[in-house]
């Protein structure tokens, strides 16, 4: 609730005559707030009430829309028919994707089949103010049409006033089995706050503990796999080859509609979206210039003289266990990632 500052005034009778009227209405007021507290029939600001962040029939309609968008400009190869929709990492690599389809297939795209998502839960937290969020947890027909295994696609939609969209910050494709069970309260899920020492690491120390996994080779809380020790490993093989060197430097990504977002889950953990930037600059001996594939090529400034350096992101969503956890206390259970902007020098 709002406060009314009033400005001390200088005491002379006339003045303090007037100011009656006004203390009058401020205890009607506050009678009149504390009967409809009393009663239940009172509007709470969504700046400090715990508000679940949307309605079952609301994120219904928010993955809806999306679909609907993300398939007219998948169809068109046009970033701006889906640009009201992404945000965040996942707006950064989807763009980025469809500038440089514009590029190489500008007639839009001749293999384009609609996709589809299905069989949607929805895991719905409380907070208060904004920016709200909440998870999609969907079925695609891309499993069928790509003869993979059952994969989920969770979806992490963020609106950060209540005029804007629902956008999509966060999509990664895991195993049906690698979706934790979460904690719940009054029905609803409940986030992790981004400094909370409840789990072995804090929300918002992952990107920077990720970037040291993979900038020195120390896993940290990290489990060993194929996001973390062997990525790393297939780094230092493809490092040298015969004229090119290849260097990697990575970033943490977390401002903004970057910022990681984690629920609780029923075994006192977490499982936490985040995000990371990283980039891979490709340097061939002299006389020799590093190979830049249409796709990256469509995306390209500069000149490419002897080198090349894409720029990544990566999104990632993990499972981090309670506070306590000597080892292996964060295991990332999916990444998406993509080339969003080349540079050639």
């Amino acid at each position: 609730m709002s406060r009314l500052r009033l400005r001390r005034a200088p005491r002379r009778t006339a003045e303090r005559l007037a100011a009656r009227p006004v203390r009058a209405l401020a205890a009607t007021a506050a009678a009149t707030v504390l009967a409809l507290t009393a009663s239940g029939c009172v509007t709470v600001h969504g700046e400090t009430a715990l508000l679940p962040a949307v309605t079952k029939d609301e994120a219904a309609q928010a993955l809806a829309d999306f679909t609907a968008a993300y398939n007219r400009a998948d169809k068109a190869h046009d970033p701006a028919l889906d640009a009201g929709r992404v945000t965040g990492p996942l707006g950064a690599i989807n763009q980025a994707g469809l500038r440089s389809r514009a590029v190489t297939s500008p007639g839009g795209n001749p293999n384009h089949q609609p996709l589809e998502l299905t069989d949607a839960r929805f895991v719905v937290p409380r907070k208060a103010g904004w920016p709200r969020w909440f998870v999609a947890d969907a079925d695609s027909n891309r499993d069928v049409d790509q003869g993979r295994a059952d994969q989920r696609w969770l979806l992490v939609f963020v609106r950060n006033g209540p005029e804007q969209l629902w956008e999509v910050a966060h999509l990664v494709v895991v195993s049906p089995e690698v979706v934790p069970e979460f904690a719940e309260e009054e029905g609803y899920a409940v986030p992790v706050a981004a400094d909370s020492d409840a789990v072995a690491v804090a929300p918002e120390d992952l990107g920077a503990q990720y970037v040291a996994c993979l900038q020195d080779g120390k896993p940290g809380p990290y489990a060993a796999g194929p996001h973390t020790s062997l990525w790393r490993e297939e780094r230092q093989k493809g490092a040298k080859r015969p004229g090119l060197a290849t260097q990697y430097i990575d970033r943490v990504a977390d401002q903004g509609d970057f910022a990681p977002l984690g629920l609780r889950t029923k075994d006192g953990g977490a499982f936490v979206f985040f995000a990371t930037r990283y980039f891979e600059r490709q340097t061939a001996a002299q006389g020799y210039r590093p190979k830049v594939g249409p796709d990256v090529k469509a995306l390209l400034t500069g000149t490419v003289k002897n080198t090349v350096t894409k720029e990544w992101v990566s999104n990632q969503v993990v499972l981090v266990k309670p506070a306590g956890t000597d080892r292996d206390g964060v295991t990332i259970a999916g990444r998406l990632q993509g080339v969003v902007g080349a540079v050639g020098s």
